[in-house]
């Protein structure tokens, strides 16, 4: 039963609904913090990392991008217990308020206890409240709108998205400055901070939230309806070619970092920190996402008929292409060179066009082909392909580390796998994509008042 503060459905009206503004300051918060933690858990993990009795004790590469990755995908497969509970159990707004308190304790652990202990505690608690919430505020963002302001929909995605990348790109500079100057502490409290900011955001706009009351076993229904299964499974389908991309973009996080502790830091005045260039890609989200939504859309469109799919398609084509710039990085590296950090701020303008067009896409594609009762549950299907691509990247670390601790796909060889892997899953994308037939679902309207 949805809560009598809270609106059961969105009122017509043709404007922006009242409650966005306090979604998107608690994605943003939300995105500070978990950003702000994963961006420096790599040099943490490999620098600052401490065994018992207080004693410095960091782990190798290899394991610390495999904690890294097993982190990553953990919270993204949280997504479906958040889409459950959501959908089935409590509402969209109890879930997000309840394990938004979880991932409050989750990122306090980690900044109080700095062992591996304290990052195994915090690294499952964090997860799961990132993990659970993420569906749900994914999917309340379409739940404001009605038929008469559906139009609205794709370009509030996009400011949805931007405000993720606001949070992002600032704790992506400054959280790898905290850490590196004030200890890891500092590195994991201010994203602490900034969660009970984002926590506060979404309670403060309870009363101008649609919550749609849970289904209760009426999702299930759904589910199994025979009208529903077919589209369903095509659905699926999608998200898990996705998934490759994923797979490819988190490396960006990882061992992209590993890879930029050998190149050459000095570039445009700034002696930069390993993890700090992931700062890129954020700051060219908040350039790119209005570029795209209003010219290179329109642009494309009057040309050719721009469905969600074909962007994703092109996307992945895209991310491809994209990982010849580390591919040409490393083997630079492999000669004995130290080719300029700038090098991968190229790279960045690529795969965050890629990720404009699959990952943004992809949100606006799982709200509007979900059945009304079924948001959060489609939602979730979208983040668990996020979930999928960091067990990818993982599986494939363990499965070519040698028993001596080298790799079977050393230097520019690891990046030319997954190139060649994601080239072939985007020729693969294409006929799967043109048998897709769309169905929008846009919730109901409160009667008119």
């Amino acid at each position: 039963m949805a809560s009598s503060k809270h609106l059961s459905a969105p009122l017509p009206t043709t404007k922006m609904p009242p409650s966005v503004p306090y979604i998107l300051a608690n994605e943003c918060a939300e995105r500070f913090a978990f950003y702000g933690m994963s961006s420096i858990l790599v040099v943490f993990m490999t620098q600052s990392l401490l065994g018992p009795g207080g004693v410095l004790k960091p782990m190798a590469d290899e394991k610390a991008t495999a904690w890294f990755h097993w982190f990553t995908a953990g919270a993204y497969f949280m997504s479906i217990v958040g889409a459950i509970v959501s959908d089935l159990w409590l509402g969209k707004f109890k879930t997000i308020i309840s394990f938004c308190l979880v991932y409050c304790v989750g990122l306090l652990v980690l900044t109080l206890n700095h062992t591996q202990v304290g990052l195994a505690i915090s690294m499952i608690l964090v997860a799961t409240g990132a993990g659970v919430i993420k569906p749900c505020v994914s999917a309340n963002v379409g739940d404001q709108f009605g038929a008469s302001n559906k139009h609205l929909i794709e370009k509030v995605y996009s400011w949805f998205y931007f405000s993720i990348n606001v949070g992002a790109a600032a704790s992506m500079w400054y959280c790898p400055i905290l850490l590196d100057r004030y200890g890891p502490t500092a590195g994991f409290g201010v994203p602490g901070v900034f969660m009970i900011v984002a926590t506060l955001a979404y309670w403060l706009g309870r009363s101008k939230l649609v919550d749609v009351p849970p289904a209760g076993p009426k999702a299930w229904a759904e589910i199994f309806d025979k009208g529903q299964r077919g589209s369903l499974v095509k659905i699926s389908v999608i998200f898990l070619l996705i998934s490759v991309f994923f797979a490819l973009y988190y490396q960006s996080q990882s061992v992209w970092v590993l890879q930029a502790e050998k190149m050459n830091l000095h570039w445009l005045g700034i002696d930069w920190l390993p993890a700090q260039p992931q700062v890129a890609n954020s700051i060219f989200i908040l350039v790119m996402v209005p570029l795209f939504t209003y010219v290179v859309y329109p642009a494309i469109h009057r040309l050719w008929p721009l469905t969600l799919l074909r962007k994703m398609e092109i996307g992945m084509f895209v991310t491809a292409a994209t990982f010849l710039v580390p591919i040409w990085i490393e083997t630079q590296i492999q000669h004995g060179g130290k080719p300029s950090i700038g090098w991968q701020f190229v790279a960045y303008v690529f795969l965050t066009a890629a990720e404009i067009m699959v990952s943004i896409t992809s949100l606006e594609f799982a709200y509007t082909q979900a059945p009304n009762k079924m948001k959060s549950l489609i939602q979730a299907m979208s983040l668990l392909s996020m979930s999928l691509g960091n067990i990818i990247v993982a599986v494939v670390n363990k499965a070519i580390e040698n028993p001596d601790g080298t790799s079977k796909l050393p230097g520019a060889s690891y990046y030319w796998f997954f190139a060649i892997v994601m080239f072939a899953t985007s020729v693969l994308f294409i006929p799967v994509a043109m048998r897709y037939k769309p169905k929008d679902h846009i919730q109901e309207e409160a009667p008119a008042q």
